[in-house]
């Protein structure tokens, strides 16, 4: 090793020499610099744990292990031997007792009990939010310890490798194909700096485009003829367009100031993120997962900008791939030995038959494969336990605060906060974040089934979204104040009402409401409101006894195919202080103009209740060609006493309308001042506290009824005494 490490020295130029002395001044300032940025995050001391409760694995190696350890010093020798222009592997740090360990005895595969952790996405939201991120002493280099996943969970806390560890060991348990990757990335990846990222809420989903069926019996036309000369012009004319934007763009650039620095350590800051590949678990395309956010990246994002090495729970490889151009052209076909050189030959990959003149080589090889053949020791780490208290509470500093561009994310533990919240998202409109423009709220675990509101600063509108099962069947409800008759929208779970209601707006003039799946096949109807009678509000009588008089109500049905069209009513109209009834049907196939039926007040007769005054000249309109069952009278006097009869209905369910949504608004005012939390039969801890809180409680109300009964006990001896006294007085 000696006679090898002269040679290289002695074969190192003076420009190595010289690029080798300036990254290390560039690595002491930025090594500074950062440990004065991130002092605050890095306060714990590593250094002060206890580790004398640890097991005896932790602090000695077995036999395997140290032979493992041979192995792995022969390999990493072999590697600086061939590749001396590479930094060093990441293959034996120390753990918390200062033991080497290979990497891979470090994975500890593991299933947790609870039904997130089975996917990839519950895994690594759970170590995202449970841990708190500790930046790399050196950012271009490894780190010199790994520490186990136990202790990494129990003081809550670690860099990328250790985020990177234990990720991997609840996704290899729960049957992800998922390896510990090594690399390089991006400083705001590295540093977990998210403010010029969209925050994953805001983001929408990608739009598919509609594939639309090749008809091979389409008519072909002839394409329209151009000229060549044109069509030369034309190109001559986008490239010079082209140019000239180049350079608008390129004096942006320079006057630009707002424009972050280039990062001069970009390509060489060491990051640590999880591989999954493809096969398993169904899983159809390979990608990575970034530990310190959970989200899943593409194998071609330019944040990732190289990889030096990947490991399991069973092997370790080291990429011999070129990562000019990042992760783009990577392959990971681990059996590719020209792509990965792996470190413990594997005894399941098909042997070649060797020929009879080289027989005697090949023993020799395969008597050399059985040396080297040698399989992964168990891993030294204790089983991984998480309690259902500390995954239900993941957040060691109470709540959570990410910030992204122009928004900011909060989370708190379930049960944290008494309103049931767990999730603000708040969206403003500027980088600085000082204008709020909109907030969304998530809930949980609430008895009236709320789960998400949204404020809009500017509008002042809120909508609240519920749960199916709500007592009033509410699934939205929008509004600017709870006052009644105010404007606001009520959407409905439309399959749990009888009437088939799912959306109803309403305002101080009008109210709409909208239907689904009807019988009668009405989809909306329309009310429009009158004024109250000022003389009866000055009078202070209150809304129930003064309602809003009804001016119109506007009912539009869907085509009934069972009937023809000039018997089925498109649109009804109900002019009730006019006393005027519009009866307008649908079409045919054929028509134009649908025909109407219209009923008219005669002017100049007073109005009766129980009568009906029927003329064809001053009441009844027809179109010429509609039906000659409409020219009828008695039919059309038929007709008009069902809209009569129809229209007394119309009214008392206008009025049930309006009174619901008064008890609506009673119901959410009461729920929003008396905000109650239900807990899970399965939520053993919390039931727990329910129940120590309900038996205080008890002893309260006891202790206070016991003071109460003696209070009183001694106001009557007291009255007694009194009273006996008198009694003596008048004797």
């Amino acid at each position: 090793m000696e006679a090898l490490q002269e040679m290289e020295e002695a074969e190192q130029t003076p420009e190595d020499m010289i690029s080798n002395d300036f990254l290390d001044d560039l690595e002491t300032d930025v090594a500074v610099e950062e440990a004065s940025v991130t002092s605050d995050e890095s306060d714990f001391d590593w250094s002060s744990i206890d580790t004398s409760h640890l097991p005896s694995s932790y602090k000695t190696n077995s036999w395997q292990e140290k032979e493992l350890l041979q192995l792995a010093d022969h390999f990493f020798q072999q590697y600086t031997h061939l590749c001396p222009d590479r930094k060093p592997l990441f293959i034996h740090p120390l753990n918390e007792c200062g033991v080497q360990k290979f990497v891979s005895t470090t994975v500890r595969p593991t299933l947790l009990p609870y039904p997130d952790m089975y996917y990839w996405s519950g895994c690594a939201s759970f170590v995202c939010d449970y841990l708190i991120m500790e930046p790399l002493k050196c950012p271009i280099t490894p780190p010199s310890s790994l520490y186990s996943s136990t202790t990494i969970l129990k003081y809550q806390r670690g860099n990328c490798f250790d985020f990177t560890v234990l990720l991997c060991s609840l996704l290899i348990g729960a049957g992800y194909d998922a390896y510990c990757v090594h690399g390089y990335a991006t400083l705001e990846m590295c540093s977990l700096d998210q403010t010029q990222e969209l925050c994953p809420r805001l983001r929408k989903p990608p739009e598919v485009p509609e594939e639309e069926d090749p008809n091979k019996y389409r008519i072909k036309y002839p394409l329209e003829p151009q000229s060549q000369f044109e069509l030369q012009q034309k190109a001559k004319k986008e490239e010079e367009t082209e140019s000239t934007q180049e350079e608008e763009r390129e004096e942006e650039v320079v006057v630009e100031v707002d424009k972050p620095k280039r990062d001069p350590l970009h390509g060489l800051r060491v990051h640590a993120w999880v591989l999954v590949l493809s096969g398993k678990r169904k899983v159809p395309e390979t990608f990575f997962i970034n530990p310190f956010t959970g989200n899943h990246h593409s194998t071609t994002d330019e944040c990732f900008l190289g990889i030096e090495s990947i490991w399991n729970h069973r092997n370790y490889w080291v990429n011999m791939q070129d990562c000019r151009k990042g992760c783009k052209d990577l392959s990971f076909d681990l059996n590719d030995s020209f792509c990965w050189e792996i470190m413990l030959s594997e005894s399941n990959k098909p042997s070649q038959l060797p020929t009879e003149s080289s027989q005697k080589d090949t023993d020799d090889m395969e008597k050399e494969e059985i040396g080297m053949s040698f399989e992964m020791p168990l891993s030294w780490v204790a089983q991984i336990k998480v309690s259902c208290r500390e995954y239900e509470n993941p957040f060691s500093r109470g709540k959570k605060v990410i910030l992204y561009d122009k928004a900011k994310q909060e989370k708190w533990a379930a049960y944290a906060n008494e309103d049931g919240l767990v999730e603000r998202l708040t969206v403003y409109a500027d980088s600085d974040r000082t204008e709020v423009l909109e907030m969304k709220e998530w809930f949980k675990h609430r008895e009236d089934l709320l789960y998400m509101r949204e404020v809009n600063k500017q509008t002042q509108l809120i909508t609240e979204h519920f749960k199916p099962g709500h007592p009033l069947l509410l699934k939205a409800h929008s509004y600017t104040s709870l006052e009644p008759e105010t404007e606001r929208t009520v959407e409905f779970y439309h399959t749990a009402r009888v009437d088939g209601l799912w959306k109803r707006f309403e305002n101080a003039t009008e109210m709409t409401e909208y239907f689904v799946g009807r019988e009668d096949f009405l989809h909306m109807r329309h009310t429009e409101f009158g004024e109250r009678d000022q003389k009866m509000e000055k009078a202070g009588v209150t809304a129930d006894a003064n309602p809003r008089p009804i001016v119109q109500i506007k009912e539009y049905f869907h085509r009934n195919p069972e009937k023809p069209a000039d018997e089925d009513i498109e649109e009804r109209i109900f002019m009730v202080i006019d006393d005027v009834i519009q009866l307008t049907y649908h079409l045919e196939l054929h028509d134009t103009i649908a025909s109407k039926v219209v009923f008219c007040r005669v002017i100049g007769r007073e109005k009766r209740e129980d009568e009906i005054f029927l003329s064809r000249e001053n009441t009844v309109k027809y179109q010429p060609w509609s039906s000659e069952k409409h020219k009828n009278m008695r039919r059309l006097y038929d007709l008009l006493w069902e809209l009569r009869a129809e229209q007394k209905d119309l009214k008392q369910q206008v009025r049930d309308s309006e009174a619901e949504m008064l008890n609506i608004l009673m119901v959410r005012e009461d729920e929003e001042a008396n905000i109650k939390l239900s807990v899970s039969i399965y939520s053993t801890a919390k039931r727990e506290q329910q129940h120590e809180a309900m038996v205080l409680e008890e002893e309260q109300k006891g202790s206070q009824s016991s003071l109460e009964k003696e209070s009183q006990h001694i106001g009557e001896e007291d009255e007694s005494l009194a009273h006996h006294t008198a009694t003596n007085s008048t004797m």
